[in-house]
């Protein structure tokens, strides 16, 4: 089964970059530490200083995965959120 963790935070105003820099070294700090990889990586930003990190594994829904931590709470415009969904297949 394929599992996707979604993490995905909002950065005070101006410090898109900043939380996108944290997201970044959080990922291979997670590389370093965690001898289990996702299949899968990937970080994406938005606008409004939006930070998004989707993780697939192979793994059961619940299984337990590395997650992103929360930031410093001076870097956030409001709680972070977080999701998992199971692959349900391709296509239309």
């Amino acid at each position: 089964m394929t599992v996707a963790l979604m993490w995905e935070a909002r950065a005070v105003t101006g410090r898109g970059e900043d939380l996108l820099a944290w997201a970044r070294a959080q990922v291979q700090a997670q590389d370093r530490a965690f001898s289990v990889r996702p299949l899968r990586r990937e970080i994406l930003r938005a606008p409004q200083d939006r930070v998004l990190v989707i993780t697939w594994w192979d793994a059961a829904y619940d299984a337990e995965l590395p997650e992103l931590p929360d930031p410093d709470g001076e870097l956030l415009n409001r709680a972070v959120h977080r999701w998992r969904f199971e692959s349900v297949g391709q296509g239309a």
